[in-house]
């Protein structure tokens, strides 16, 4: 499992000029699903929405806040007219009753088990708290399912570069010991630095290159 292994023919694709496309509660209020997604998850606190702005260069697109949870919608945001972001709910620390919480996993279940055009998923983690449950939860219904997965151990800016490294081969240990590496790779990342951003785009670009036509429907 390398985090190096990137198609190098995917085009380049500009995500400065990303618009924010729409919110939904549930999958059938997505965006018609053609074309290609890939979809931002992770704890509460891990800096998805963060992420998505250093990615993007706009500060205001996805939502940030000092109170963990916010984000209780399933977020789109437009590349093109074929190729989206998918900013989905975080998980953890929301002050929300539980009925709302599970409410929250259906609708991240269906979406992940569901949607035709998702060709990755971007899974986050705080690299100084990696690995946690949900964080398991994802990987192990992502490799069932054989859907790829890229890691960003966010916050890497906490952190010097030998023990972040440290923590990185760490993880790729982990997940290999518990069959967890099958379609994975993994990086580190800093929002505040913008370091790894190049990595990150590198493998947003070949998934997203891969885009499906909607559905021909016979007269």
């Amino acid at each position: 499992m390398s985090n190096t292994e990137f198609k190098a023919q995917a085009p380049k694709l500009d995500y400065r000029s990303i618009e924010f496309l729409t919110s939904a509660p549930t999958l059938t209020e997505c965006p018609e699903d053609f074309g290609a997604e890939v979809a931002f998850a992770g704890r509460s606190n891990a800096g998805k929405s963060s992420a998505i702005n250093a990615l993007t260069g706009n500060n205001k697109l996805a939502r940030t806040s000092k109170t963990p949870g916010r984000t209780q919608l399933i977020n789109f945001f437009r590349i093109s007219e074929q190729q989206r972001l998918v900013d989905l709910p975080g998980y953890g620390y929301a002050k929300v009753a539980r009925s709302m919480k599970d409410e929250w996993q259906r609708h991240l279940a269906t979406y992940l088990e569901k949607r035709g055009c998702l060709r990755g998923l971007v899974l986050l983690m705080d690299i100084r708290q990696p690995l946690k449950e949900f964080d398991l939860h994802m990987l192990t219904w992502a490799v069932e399912a054989g859907l790829p997965v890229h890691i960003l151990l966010t916050k890497a800016d906490k952190m010097k570069n030998g023990p972040a490294s440290n923590t990185r081969f760490a993880v790729e240990k982990a997940l290999k010991e518990q069959g967890l590496n099958r379609g994975v790779t993994l990086q580190t990342f800093s929002s505040t630095k913008k370091s790894g951003l190049d990595k990150l785009e590198r493998r947003l670009n070949e998934w997203l290159a891969e885009v499906s036509e909607p559905d021909a429907t016979e007269d």
